[in-house]
């Protein structure tokens, strides 16, 4: 008898005699031997969880949950959180969505793959590239990503990687995983006010330069206003032009192709995601000629036998399905998914929500700095430049000092140095976005 009716599992269809052969095999005498499990944290068949009720269950984790802080957070820096309209949630908590793993089967993942395709036409129309995939972890790992691409396609011995001092720790460090197994070298080039640093930039760049990052808008808020010119460094020398940025942010700035980027990464949950602070969803785009180069999965439109309009995984050019050698990536699965919604979200907002939506993200931030700088000690905001989402305020007092008073008043802020901070109004409320102003002023003194 085979089954579970043998093993008393479903999981694991092995009889007796199955597993008997298999040790046999590899010379085992138990299955305990394949594992080197110590024996402090070996389960011993007890979880020691005391038996509850639902009702009791539900007291105890929102007992648990209660004990979290209810603050305004006006954090930013990369994670943000928009408003999602219920839409999404009704739709893509379907269990046709929930339950699908990845499309491999086309006759049963029409709605899925359609709204992938339709996630990759929204970065397209957003980057003016002709490719983006479907999708990769987040925003670190595209960009490290990105490196490696570059190192691929670029015919050059050189092994530089150029990126803004201001650079995410946490990015830079994926990067510098990446890149391990290579020999690229990331080394950072200064900024001026919140922007790229032209004359510096200009004095590092040469023909060693794979590739050239920058961010728009940079991870101070700022717009970076010198694009062209870094697009052009890049293009003098044949290094991989990358652009970091969001799909909200692309909705209202220029077109990353029209100032000569070769990739645009960044994070695409801005739209379909609250703030989680971890999980991400990392969109990839670059040129047509790159297509074979793309880590993870396209989706595309074909035809089936009877002529309809039908979806599929056209090009999956990691290690699972192709010659290890020949594989761009290493990624496993993606986050299909994180990329339905945050499609939804775009559809649901359209064309002129995504652009009203950041045009509030520019004028809000713009109107919180002004407010911030009438209040005695504070300084809104540090770059004279324009500004989406966040800047960064200095005050008199310790940074630190500020954000403890303004924590017990309700708000967490970002310190960013001995007397600056860091303010980001994306997705939070006028009201709130007032009495956090109060609350400044009022610990500012």
């Amino acid at each position: 008898m085979h089954g579970s009716h043998a093993t008393g599992s479903p999981y694991a269809p092995h009889t007796d005699e199955d597993r008997t052969a298999m040790l046999e095999a590899v010379g085992a005498d138990s299955v305990e031997e394949l594992f080197d499990v110590p024996a402090d944290v070996a389960f011993d068949g007890r979880f020691d969880i005391d038996a509850r009720t639902e009702r009791e269950t539900r007291r105890l984790v929102r007992s648990m949950l209660g004990r979290n802080d209810d603050l305004t957070e006006l954090l930013g820096r990369g994670h943000y959180g928009y408003y999602i309209p219920s839409l999404v949630d009704h739709l893509a908590d379907r269990s046709e969505f929930l339950t699908s793993y990845t499309q491999y089967q086309p006759e049963i993942s029409q709605g899925f793959l359609q709204a992938l395709f339709e996630y990759q036409s929204l970065l397209v129309e957003l980057t003016g590239l002709a490719v983006a995939n479907c999708s990769m972890y987040d925003a670190a790992t595209a960009l490290g990503e990105a490196a490696t691409l570059a190192d691929r396609v670029r015919d050059t011995t050189g092994n530089r990687v150029l990126v803004p001092e201001l650079l995410r720790e946490e990015r830079r460090s994926t990067l510098e995983n990446y890149v391990a197994g290579t020999d690229l070298e990331v080394e950072t080039y200064p900024v001026d006010d919140g922007n790229v640093d032209l004359a510096a930039l200009e004095e590092r760049v040469d023909e060693e330069v794979v590739m050239l990052y920058a961010e728009n808008p940079t991870v101070r808020g700022t717009i970076e206003e010198n694009l062209t010119a870094v697009g052009d460094l890049a293009d003098e020398t044949d290094a991989l032009f990358v652009l970091g940025s969001d799909p909200i942010a692309l909705s209202l700035l220029e077109r990353p192709a029209d100032i000569g980027a070769d990739v645009v990464v960044g994070d695409a949950s801005v739209l379909g995601l609250p703030t989680s602070y971890g999980m991400g969803l990392g969109l990839f785009a670059t040129r047509e000629e790159y297509l074979r180069q793309v880590p993870g999965r396209l989706v595309g439109v074909s035809e089936d036998a009877t002529d309809r309009r039908a979806f599929t995984l056209t090009l999956q050019t990691r290690e699972q399905h192709i010659r290890r050698e020949r594989a761009t990536s290493n990624i496993c699965t993606n986050q299909a998914w994180v990329a339905l919604r945050t499609a939804m979200h775009a559809a649901v907002l359209g064309p002129t929500g995504m652009v009203d939506l950041a045009k509030r993200d520019v004028t809000r931030a713009r109107d919180l700095a002004a407010r911030l700088d009438d209040i005695v000690g504070v300084k809104a905001p540090v770059h004279d430049r324009h500004h989406v989402r966040e800047f960064v305020a200095r005050v008199d007092q310790p940074a630190g000092a500020i954000a403890n008073d303004l924590e017990r008043l309700g708000f967490a802020v970002h310190v960013l140095g001995d007397h600056e901070i860091q303010v980001c109004v994306a997705g939070v409320s006028d009201d709130r976005i007032d009495r956090f102003a109060e609350a400044l002023e009022e610990v500012a003194r």
